[in-house]
């Protein structure tokens, strides 16, 4: 694996977003008849945040089995599907090498869809926990390298709680 690289904020990465999700909605066609949202999400749709120059996007669906129809046209845009990958009610992919895009299918409204476009909201309101959130995720990339499973669980906690302060308790 790679090692871990977080860089300066890139105001690139938002035309590189939606000039992937116009080509997802040409690539869809029909098959996204159950596509409700597409959306910019991660650190890379944070104005100013430092980020792993990765861009995420979000697909939000009307109900699982909206999501089947879209996996074929997505994989000829390039993408590997990866399954649930570890979250459960997600359909993950990843493109590019080195990684470039990544793209997370989920219903829209469902609690994995309210977390990540509530977290970035929330780094978008707020440039000091931005800036806390950037400082964050430059440390331990430098102390877990390639380890990336273990970067991903070192920031829960931060994201977690600044998820907890945010949005209404379930």
């Amino acid at each position: 694996m790679e090692p871990i690289r977080i860089v300066d904020y890139d105001p690139a990465w938002e035309a590189s977003f939606a000039s992937e999700r116009d080509a997802i909605v040409a690539a869809l066609g029909e098959a996204g008849r159950g596509v409700v949202a597409i959306e910019h999400i991660g650190s890379t749709a944070v104005p100013g945040l430092a980020a792993k120059p990765v861009i995420d996007i979000m697909i939000g669906v009307g109900a699982v089995a909206d999501d089947v129809p879209c996996i074929t046209p997505i994989v000829h845009l390039g993408y590997k599907c990866m399954g649930e990958f570890g979250i459960p009610g997600r359909l993950y992919f990843r493109k590019g090498k080195p990684r470039s895009h990544h793209i997370h299918m989920a219903v829209h409204g469902s609690d994995f869809w309210r977390d990540q476009t509530g977290f970035r909201d929330l780094l978008r309101a707020r440039p000091d926990l931005a800036n806390e959130y950037a400082a964050l995720k430059r440390e331990l990339a430098a102390r877990y390298g390639a380890d990336h499973t273990g970067y991903i669980d070192a920031k829960t906690p931060f994201i977690q709680s600044a998820l907890g302060q945010a949005l209404p308790r379930r």
